[in-house]
């Protein structure tokens, strides 16, 4: 995978970037929605796909993201396919402030050091290159004005920007409620981001130990000894084991 493309929880966290406070909008629900962006990156590449409610690998060569590549590996060390709500509900840490990290790192962001109650030290961030937040806003902004179909990767994105609840933090007010409800609706053009978008919420709203049901899933429950998926206000997702992040960033 060429590293030229942004990726989708790279897209997705710079959607949910506040370019006024510089702290990120719906900061739990986020993470999970990072969980799931990385699943429909995984598969847009090929490395994996929707097996009714669950995820597979269908090839397990790397993609050259380290991050991705990690989730790749985990994906693939259990041996089966496992329910998309059970992989973004379990108990991950750090991936946030993974991309954050790498946003730095890319120019894309700046870290603005602070303290929170004057005393703890916290780091938020400011977009340093607003052309490319603009370009991804303009695509969403497209899609739900124009009526066209949008292209799989911007309909999973604006399926996971729904999901974790960014349309009233980008289509804000009483005048932004029909984007909002256009937003919800883009869910329907891309069946693997709107498999992941429907986990998240569905781990959000604590159903998380149930399949889905529905023609996709064909009925088929949870195989056994699966892991029970964490409760949603502990869901965040997986700190890679390398190159771990230790400055804290402000909610």
């Amino acid at each position: 995978m060429g590293r030229s493309r942004r990726t989708l929880p790279e897209e997705l966290l710079l959607l949910a970037l506040d370019p006024a406070t510089g702290t990120t909008a719906q900061p739990q629900s986020l993470d999970l929605g990072l969980a799931g962006a990385q699943l429909v990156e995984l598969a847009l590449a090929g490395r994996i796909a929707p097996d009714g409610d669950r995820i597979a690998v269908v090839v397990p060569r790397p993609t050259g993201d380290p991050t991705l590549d990690c989730a790749l590996e985990l994906l693939r060390r259990r041996g089966a396919p496992v329910r998309a709500v059970h992989w973004i509900g379990g108990p991950r840490l750090g991936l946030r402030q993974t991309y954050l990290s790498h946003l730095e790192r890319c120019g894309m962001v700046a870290a603005v050091p602070g303290q929170m109650c004057g005393v703890l030290p916290t780091t938020r961030y400011q977009a340093t290159d607003t052309a490319i937040s603009r370009e991804i806003r303009a695509r969403l902004d497209s899609a739900i004005r124009t009526g066209v179909p949008p292209d799989p990767r911007t309909a999973a994105l604006a399926a996971l920007a729904h999901a974790v609840g960014l349309g009233k933090h980008l289509y804000p007010g009483n005048e932004g409620r029909s984007s909002r409800s256009r937003l919800r609706d883009l869910i329907r053009h891309d069946p693997m981001g709107g498999l992941v978008a429907h986990a998240v919420m569905d781990v959000q709203n604590g159903a998380a130990a149930q399949p889905r049901r529905g023609p996709a899933s064909g009925g088929r429950q949870a195989a056994p000894g699966a892991r029970p998926a964490a409760e949603p206000a502990r869901a965040v997702p997986m700190q890679p084991r390398r190159g771990s992040m230790a400055r804290a960033v402000a909610h």
